[in-house]
């Protein structure tokens, strides 16, 4: 049958003065519109299915954020410490400098209880103070449903307040619930 219209379309581009190179490029074209117009085995059709839901897998995974904006004030030294260990993680920071980072906690629906010397974002998720670059990792892996992580106060030997003498307090990674509680996401020291 596909013959029979190739048959005929030819002899309509002849009758039309059309130069031989033209009309083999429209019979080309004409034959290859018609393949595809033909109805699909079930084998192609398995083939485009199982394609297109693994094209679809891939697409939703998404590669987790690097990119975090870091709210501190310009006279704590240690959040700059904080900062280079998160950008020597491969994170990239943009710092703003405030003259309250309180404000940008509260902002971020941390409690005062959690409190720190500064306050970031990144991925959709609060950091509060010194978190070690490996659970902002985790977490931004895991995608857990929180505000995000904390390390209240600022404890000795934590990312950023390391010490001359290597002194080292033991601390918790508390995740932020979006309750209002917390719970331990991992232990240091």
């Amino acid at each position: 049958m596909a013959h029979r219209h190739l048959s005929l379309l030819g002899a309509a581009l002849s009758s039309v003065g059309l130069t031989a190179r033209t009309r083999v490029s429209l019979l080309l074209e004409h034959q290859s519109i018609e393949a595809m117009t033909q109805p699909f085995s079930r084998r192609a059709l398995l083939i485009i299915g199982v394609s297109a839901a693994a094209t679809a897998a891939c697409a939703q995974t998404a590669r987790p954020s690097s990119d975090l904006a870091v709210y501190k004030s310009p006279t704590f030294g240690c959040c700059g410490g904080w900062v280079e260990h998160m950008t020597a993680a491969g994170f990239q920071a943009r710092v703003l400098e405030v003259a309250d980072p309180g404000a940008a906690r509260r902002a971020q629906g941390v409690p005062d209880s959690l409190a720190s010397c500064h306050t970031a974002v990144i991925g959709g998720y609060v950091l509060e103070g010194h978190v070690p670059a490996e659970d902002v990792r985790r977490l931004l892996v895991e995608r857990p449903d929180a505000l995000g992580l904390a390390v209240p106060a600022m404890p000795l030997g934590s990312p950023g307040m390391e010490t001359p003498d290597a002194r080292r307090e033991v601390y918790d990674t508390l995740l932020i619930l979006k309750a209002g509680g917390t719970r331990i996401f991992a232990r240091h020291g």
